[in-house]
């Protein structure tokens, strides 16, 4: 198996050091609902988690949330609520949508608020290794103190223009590891006074403290690289002696809207819950792995609309046969397994492995139509969709499902409504609705329906 290494620019064969696969990806900062970017990078590692699995890897996955920053801070002020109440919210949220799209739960999911000790001790390792140092209640990593800095990016740091914002830093281009408390903002205590992390140290310290020194797979957007992951790499191995952060670095592209990236400053980001209520799970995610991984995912609608006609393809394929075969001549599946498999193990090529889904959902059809035996086809089928998340089941079917669960809140929301607690009740509604649930109250009792 082979995978494309940021670091070298080149792929590698997959050798993880030990006999667990230890997997961290960069998490979401929980300020807003969760969108198709996000989608995107998830689904992706996802299937790598997946795949690794079905090649008979044991994988520890974990993915940290940021739950402090400026744009939580700065919204949560605007709200006239606690920082903690915005950033809970939308990791509600964002476990809503990831469940959504069949996207399994990490093992883990350490919190920057909850890490703070952690965090603190890693700072003070680097201050006291001569690669930190202290300045006006904050502290700051000294880029000049690593020699290695731009490996990642490939960037020359003296071409590199650095923040010149911050005072009494030595250096432009050093950032900051811990932030001196600012009114209005929470803080923490620590040796150099009240403050809060900087963005890069958290993951550091998440990922030393869950998965030790050395990550097999470190992965996240392309628009990580640098700064994130530069100074994550930098202050990692400063920490530990120069032992290597992580052997393989991932990242997968960016989504465009047409020529355009999607961005929140463009105002053209798509939620998930928005394309949940259009398109079924499966089809989003078979529209994001119809692309490379590191290759920019183009957004249309068309492409969905596409990509749900596909699905209903590879549903009908799976679908039990209902005449007993008269031609026992089973159709041989062992091509197509390796087909699939030869292009996993090429860095993730998942849009060959669909390529080879409907060529076998192909000639299960054209099986069924000659009345061979395709059970053991169909099983394949099925199997090779599940390694990529894929259920091959209807929106609808995903419905019938919720159904009795739906029908138990309903019962709530009326007892609630009973009792006057009106704001519960309203919860439940809007939740529900954002969900693409309507519910219709008349006299009769109240109804519900999928938004189309």
């Amino acid at each position: 198996m082979k995978i494309y290494n940021s670091l070298s620019g080149q792929k590698e064969e997959f050798k993880p050091a030990g006999e667990v696969v230890k997997i961290y990806v960069c998490g979401i900062t929980p300020y807003d609902d969760s969108h198709i970017g996000h989608a995107m990078s998830y689904v992706i590692f996802d299937v790598v988690r997946r795949y690794l699995e079905y090649r008979n890897f044991k994988v520890k996955y974990i993915q940290n949330f940021t739950d402090i920053d400026d744009k939580i801070i700065n919204r949560a002020n605007r709200l006239g609520i606690p920082a903690k109440e915005l950033a809970d919210r939308f990791i509600e949220r964002y476990f809503r949508d990831m469940d959504s799209l069949n996207i399994r739960r990490a093992d883990s999911y350490p919190r920057v608020t909850e890490e703070i000790p952690e965090i603190i001790k890693v700072v003070q390792g680097l201050i006291d290794r001569g690669h930190a140092y202290q300045a006006g209640g904050s502290v700051y990593f000294r880029v000049k103190s690593d020699p290695d800095y731009g490996k990642l990016s490939h960037r020359n740091p003296e071409g590199i223009s650095g923040d010149t914002a911050e005072e009494n830093k030595e250096s432009a281009l050093d950032f900051a590891l811990w932030k001196a408390s600012q009114e209005g903002e929470p803080s923490w205590e620590s040796p150099w006074g009240a403050g809060r992390p900087g963005w890069h140290i958290e993951c550091t310290a998440m990922a030393l403290k869950y998965l030790g020194t050395t990550i097999d797979i470190h992965g996240g957007g392309e628009d990580l690289v640098f700064p994130h992951h530069e100074n994550e790499i930098a202050q990692s191995e400063c920490y530990t002696g120069k032992k290597p952060f992580a052997s393989i670095w991932m990242h997968n592209g960016m989504v465009q809207l047409g020529k355009e990236k999607m961005s929140k400053s463009l105002g053209n980001i798509i939620p998930i819950k928005d394309l949940l209520n259009i398109h079924s799970a499966d089809a989003i995610r078979l529209f994001i792995i119809n692309s490379h991984y590191r290759s920019p995912l183009t957004y249309s609608e068309e492409g969905l609309d596409a990509a749900e006609k596909g699905l209903e393809r590879l549903r009908q394929a799976a679908l039990k046969n209902t005449d007993s075969a008269t031609n026992q001549s089973e159709i041989n599946i062992t091509d197509y397994r390796q087909r699939f498999i030869t292009a996993m193990d090429d860095d993730f090529g998942t849009p060959q492995a669909v390529a080879t889904l409907f060529d076998l959902a192909r000639e299960i059809n054209k099986g069924r139509e000659e009345h061979r035996d395709i059970s053991q086809a169909q099983q394949t089928l099925t199997e090779l969709a599940n390694i990529l998340g894929l259920t091959l089941a209807k929106k609808e079917d995903a419905l019938l499902e919720a159904n009795p669960f739906i029908e138990l809140l309903i019962t709530l929301r009326n007892d609630l409504r009973a009792a006057k607690q009106w704001q519960l009740a309203d919860k439940i509604r809007s939740s529900l609705t954002e969900l693409g649930i309507i519910l219709e109250d008349s006299p009769q009792g109240t109804t519900w329906k999928s938004k189309k």
